[in-house]
């Protein structure tokens, strides 16, 4: 069944795609993880404005991490849902990076019109140490299609991506998860900034 749908949503995206972040998939996860996020959102192109997005992450299997969230925000950007799932195409292992697809749906209210969006995002990542401390850099390639409910129309679109994650590198908080995303306009999408912080349930 999964298969059956990659392929569509492959057929289907002949274009691009913009999403409101890939929030912690890149970042490694035992299996049956789970984790809630808080980020703060930055949107720079036409109609932006600063707002927030809640997110909740799983790892349910060995290579899929699945996520979904909500989020609010200043300008004429004013609302989304999302729920997502991240399939691990190869590992993290030795020098080789990971590679991973993100299939991802939103629905969203901007500019007084909903719009319901499907994405496609190939993320390569890897794991480096930093002055000891290990963190996950990144880059995607978000693309897809929008639907505009309200005017009956579509668009397709594309973005460039590039993020970090990694433990708070302070004491009391190494629990504590933090990530850095931007999203680049390439095409019919934004500019944007999210900074989130990434609490473990379990």
């Amino acid at each position: 069944m999964f298969k059956n749908f990659f392929c569509v949503i492959c057929f289907i995206l002949t274009s691009s795609a913009f999403s409101y972040g890939l929030g912690i998939s890149n970042y490694p996860m035992l299996v049956d993880k789970k984790m809630i996020s808080a980020e703060a959102t930055g949107i720079f192109s036409s109609g932006g404005g600063m707002g927030f997005q809640g997110r909740f992450t799983q790892k349910v299997s060995q290579k899929i991490v699945a996520d979904a969230g909500m989020g609010i925000s200043g300008g004429d950007r004013v609302a989304r849902l999302f729920i997502g799932a991240d399939y691990e195409v190869i590992p993290d292992y030795m020098k080789q990076p990971k590679v991973s697809i993100k299939l991802n749906y939103e629905f969203t209210k901007e500019f007084r019109a909903t719009q319901n969006s499907f994405s496609l995002t190939p993320i390569v990542s890897k794991g480096f140490s930093f002055w000891g401390k290990e963190a996950y850099p990144f880059l995607s390639l978000p693309v897809g299609i929008g639907l505009n409910d309200t005017y009956k129309t579509y668009d397709t679109f594309v973005a460039a991506g590039a993020g970090i994650s990694g433990k708070i590198p302070f004491e009391n908080y190494e629990h504590l998860t933090a990530s850095l995303e931007t999203t680049i306009n390439l095409r019919n999408s934004v500019t944007a900034v999210f900074l989130g912080v990434n609490f473990p349930l379990n």
